[in-house]
């Protein structure tokens, strides 16, 4: 598909938003703040004689604990009381489990003063990347995990299920001991979500889900093992919230790294899981696989003399023990051990339940409250004589603080932002979506987002106030399936006039999409890159089937603005002059762009601009049409434009007539109305309604 994307950032000239707080007079001095801050670390110690049995009954002042050779202070103890592993209870009694239509999310709950759900329980998260494993492998990972739960599952196991999926990291099943609510998960994870309830067809109306008009992920620069890496470590981060020890059974069909390019990514979601106290146990779902000298059906012959001399063989080998390296340098780095070269599945699950015996709780501040992302090194100890054997992590990574980041860490943060499944809310951002047809197939979706700006920071550089924000977002089809994505960095220099009205005034990125009719979704994150604060918006969009509409007179979005701005005077405009594609965007006309008004409010001493396109497909020549613009308040009639009629033969196959309304509303009164506008083709006898609430203010 032909992708048309544009974007502008700049100052509209909305009306203006009062300014909280004022500035500091001359002669006055500025009131200091501070900000005091504890680091809570909890590590989990398991303490085992020579024979390696559990030693219960030690107390807190039995343990030394010091941080980087300083002694520190325990402030949280208790011990958490597990049977053996080795006592499993297999599930008695029928079975209840039904598929569900569709599986709902939920997020992993956090403790609370008092809450003793998962005290001497044994936690593991069942965790399936369907990314990185085939139809096959998937089969064979979900019925081990059947196994498990059926037959070894013991009466201290707490079992949590998550799913990654190419987008957000989803949340299935909180930590549960209801077999018949996990093996209904799993079992509709085999299935299918929505299968055996919908009928199957296969004819001219039957949706096409190939690849031919997605979008390769790799124009967002993040990497496939990137993005499988992150939602690991976002994962690790969802179980960081419960002190308890955690194991992540990971379930994949290996995990190779691009060369040094994705080494930053690994050490992040290790150091995610070593501060969080999780462990990876990572399972080769392909089990034990022999491949056959010249590939197998599943893929092309390589059809080169390496097959006849044993290089491409080679390369096979290679190629699957590196997707195992990365697999053990997780488990290894963390306190885990990967299964690889076995069928039975059940064995990886097994040896992560059975490495999690009774431990001690122990949490104490750290003294060094520093955020400078530095590793500290703990040593915990046994006072006087007893002799023990203890098993603990032997250090953490403190935080970083925003103005510490280095450009690695910045990215990594949206894109853990970006998997994450709740919002974000430092900064407030409006999205207005439209669509105006380009073809039959085809149309263009202007996205427009605004974020106020009194919550962005502004910083001297060179002499010369600036602002700089970072843009990801990526919309995907019904399927959940990735299609379009943006990434980019603006980087705009104000003036000092400019400057002092950006607390007053909105700031507007615009970007376009082309896209087919469809179900979609889309997921937006901005972030201050001076500060660090990040503000997400998700929705989801129709996008009509036009061709179809027999009834109504087919329009586009309308689109409702008080504003038209000059291409050459934008203060940003990421893309260059050549790769911009300004011709298919119908808001851009005579070198002026018509910025939407996202949230539809509108100043007495500013023009409404009304615009859309109305289209007669088939028709010759097309016929003329008549529009008009109402405002009804307390459901009276207060406002109505001239009526306007638009002629002309109408531009390509679609016949689009374009009509625009330019409104003064000086006459107005102040409040709220609903703006409606009709559209009639008395030829055709067809007409066209569309309302939606507008606030006039003074």
């Amino acid at each position: 598909m032909r992708t048309a994307i544009t974007a502008i950032f700049l100052c509209t000239l909305a009306a203006p938003a009062q300014q909280v707080g004022g500035n500091v007079q001359p002669g006055q001095s500025e009131q200091a703040t501070f900000t005091a801050g504890a680091q809570l670390v909890v590590e989990t110690v398991t303490v085992t004689d020579k024979k390696g049995k559990p030693i219960e009954g030690l107390t807190a002042k039995d343990f030394t604990v010091t941080e980087d050779g300083v002694p520190q202070t325990i402030k949280v103890f208790e011990y958490q009381r597990l049977t053996e592993a080795a006592v499993r209870t297999p599930s008695a009694g029928p079975e209840k489990v039904k598929v569900y239509e569709k599986l709902g999310q939920t997020r992993i709950a956090a403790e609370s003063p008092g809450d003793t759900r998962y005290k001497n329980r044994r936690l593991l998260a069942l965790y399936f990347d369907m990314t990185a494993m085939d139809q096959a492998d998937e089969l064979r990972a979900l019925a081990a995990a059947q196994t498990f739960i059926r037959r070894q599952m013991t009466a201290d196991d707490l079992l949590a299920i998550l799913r990654y999926s190419g987008g957000a990291v989803e949340v299935l099943q909180d930590f549960t001991q209801d077999r018949d609510r996990l093996l209904s998960i799993l079992q509709t994870m085999i299935i299918g979500e929505g299968q055996g309830f919908d009928e199957s067809t296969n004819d001219a109306g039957s949706a096409d889900t190939g690849a031919a008009f997605g979008q390769d992920d790799s124009e967002f620069n993040i990497f496939n093992t990137d993005r499988q890496l992150s939602a690991l470590q976002t994962a690790a981060k969802m179980l960081s919230q419960l002190s308890e020890k955690k194991a992540l059974v990971y379930f994949s069909s290996g995990l190779r790294l691009n060369g040094m390019n994705n080494q930053a990514q690994l050490v992040a979601t290790i150091n995610s899981a070593i501060r969080a106290g999780v462990s990876f146990w990572p399972i080769d779902a392909r089990g034990l696989v022999a491949d056959p000298p010249m590939g197998d059906a599943s893929q092309a012959s390589p059809g080169n003399k390496g097959m006849y001399s044993g290089t491409a063989m080679m390369a096979n080998t290679n190629r699957f023990q590196q997707s195992q390296d990365t697999l053990y340098s997780l488990a290894a780095d963390t306190g885990g051990k990967a299964l690889f070269d076995t069928n039975d599945l059940t064995k990886g699950i097994v040896q992560a339940s059975e490495a999690i015996s009774s431990y001690y709780v122990i949490g104490y501040y750290a003294t060094n409250a520093e955020l400078d992302g530095k590793f500290r090194r703990i040593k915990i100890t046994l006072n006087g004589e007893l002799s023990a054997n203890l098993d603990y992590r032997q250090g953490y990574y403190a935080g970083k603080q925003f103005n510490k980041f280095t450009s690695a860490d910045k990215e990594r943060q949206l894109e853990d932002a970006l998997m994450l499944p709740d919002p974000i809310t430092e900064l407030t951002i409006a999205m207005e979506i439209d669509y105006f047809q380009l073809n039959r197939a085809e149309y263009y979706v202007p996205v427009v987002v605004k974020i106020p700006g009194r919550e962005l920071a502004l910083a001297k550089k060179r002499g010369a106030e600036r602002t700089v924000i970072d843009f990801i977002g990526e919309i995907k089809d019904s399927f959940g399936t990735t299609v379009m994505n943006v990434r980019d960095k603006v980087t705009a220099k104000l003036s000092e006039a400019t400057a002092a009205e950006l607390a007053k005034r909105p700031i507007v990125y615009d970007t376009g999409y082309t896209l087919l009719p469809g179900q979609y979704t889309i997921k937006f994150l901005a972030r201050d890159a001076e500060t660090g604060r990040i503000g997400t918006y998700e929705t989801k969009f129709l996008i009509p089937n036009l061709n179809k509409e027999e009834i109504r007179l087919p329009i586009s979005s309308v689109v409702l603005s008080s504003q038209r701005v000059d291409m050459k005077e934008a203060l940003y405009n990421a893309m260059k002059e050549k790769d911009r594609h300004d011709e298919v965007n119908p808001l851009v006309q005579d070198g002026q762009k018509l910025i939407p008004s996202v949230t539809r409010v509108f100043n007495r001493s500013q023009n409404l601009y009304v615009y859309l396109h109305s289209y007669q497909q088939g028709v010759e020549p097309a016929r003329p049409v008549v529009a008009v613009v109402s405002f009804y308040r307390g459901g009276a009639k207060v406002f109505e434009s001239t009526p306007m009629q638009v002629t002309g033969a109408g531009s390509g196959r679609l016949k689009t007539l374009p009509i625009h309304f330019d409104i003064p509303l000086e006459h107005i009164e102040a409040g709220q109305y609903e703006c409606q506008l009709t559209v009639l083709n008395p030829d055709g006898q067809r007409a066209a309604f569309w309302r939606a609430p507008i606030l006039i203010v003074q």
